[in-house]
C-alpha cells in the first residue's frame, strides 16, 4: 500500500534520487531540505513515514528527531534516520532519539524500501497491503474485501478503514479523537461522535457472521478490537 512519506534531506541530488526511486515504488513523497521546513509540514498534516537525515543545515536530524518523540501528536510516527556516519556509537545515539532504524549511506534504493516496508509492518501495519485475519474474520487491503467465516461482508470504505486499523492494532484501547486521527485523518475536523456513528455501521456490517462480538466499547476510554 502507498505511504506517504516526508523526506528531509538537504543534498539535492540524494534527495532527487531517493524521492524518485520511492515514488516508482508507489508512494507519495514530501520533500524538505531542513528540519525546520520539515517541523512545518508535520504541523499541517502528519505523514506515515519519515526519513529524516541526520546532517541539516540549522537544527540537526537527531534535534528534530528529538523534538518529534516529545511531542504527543507525533511521537509515534515511525522514522528512519539518514547518514554517512557509521560509528556504532552514532548508531546508538540514532536510536536512542527514538528512530525506528538507521541507515548508512551509502544504500541501494532496494535496501531502503526494504527497511521503509520492515519498519511500516512493525509501526503502521495499516499502510501495509499485507492481509490480516483474526479470529474468520480476514481483510485484505489489495482486493478491498473482508470475509467472515469465508462469506463476504460488505463495508462502507470509512468501515473498512475502521476494521483495519482495529484489525492490525489488536487489545489496544483507542480514544474516538485518536481513530478520528488515525482512520480520517490528522487536521480532519469531525465530530468526535461520528466514530461512535462508524462503529456501529461496522458492528451492523460483521453481526451477521458473529465478528460484532470483537468490537468491544471501553467506557469512558473508547473503543478495543478484543481476540480474546
Amino acid at each position: 500500500m502507498a505511504a506517504t512519506i516526508l523526506l528531509v534531506e538537504d543534498e539535492p541530488a540524494i534527495q532527487e534520487l531517493i524521492a524518485f526511486n520511492l515514488s516508482q515504488a508507489g508512494h507519495h513523497i514530501i520533500r524538505a531540505d531542513s528540519a525546520e521546513a520539515g517541523a512545518n509540514i508535520v504541523r499541517n498534516a502528519l505523514p506515515d513515514l519519515i526519513l529524516l537525515d541526520w546532517m541539516l543545515p540549522g537544527m540537526t536530524g537527531i534535534e528534530f528527531a528529538k523534538k518529534l518523540r516529545a511531542d504527543e501528536r507525533t511521537r509515534s510516527i515511525p522514522l528512519i534516520m539518514l547518514t554517512a556516519r557509521s560509528d556504532e556509537q552514532d548508531k546508538i545515539m540514532g536510536l536512542e532519539t527514538g528512530a525506528d532504524d538507521y541507515i548508512t549511506k551509502p544504500f541501494s534504493p532496494r535496501e531502503l524500501q526494504a527497511r521503509i516496508k520492515a519498519v511500516l509492518r512493525r509501526r503502521a501495519p495499516q499502510v501495509t497491503d499485507d492481509p490480516v485475519e483474526i479470529k474468520g474474520l480476514r481483510l485484505d487491503p489489495i482486493t478491498h474485501r473482508v470475509f467472515g467465516n469465508s462469506s463476504p461482508l460488505d463495508l462502507g470504505p470509512t468501515e473498512f478503514r475502521l476494521l483495519h486499523f482495529f484489525m492490525t492494532h489488536p487489545e489496544r484501547v483507542h480514544s474516538r479523537a485518536h481513530l478520528l486521527d488515525q482512520v480520517w485523518g490528522d487536521h480532519v475536523f469531525v465530530e468526535e461522535r461520528t466514530v461512535d456513528v462508524h462503529i456501529r455501521r461496522l458492528r451492523s456490517s460483521l453481526e451477521g457472521t458473529g465478528h460484532d462480538n470483537l468490537i468491544q466499547t471501553i467506557r469512558g476510554s473508547g473503543y478495543r478490537l478484543s481476540v480474546n
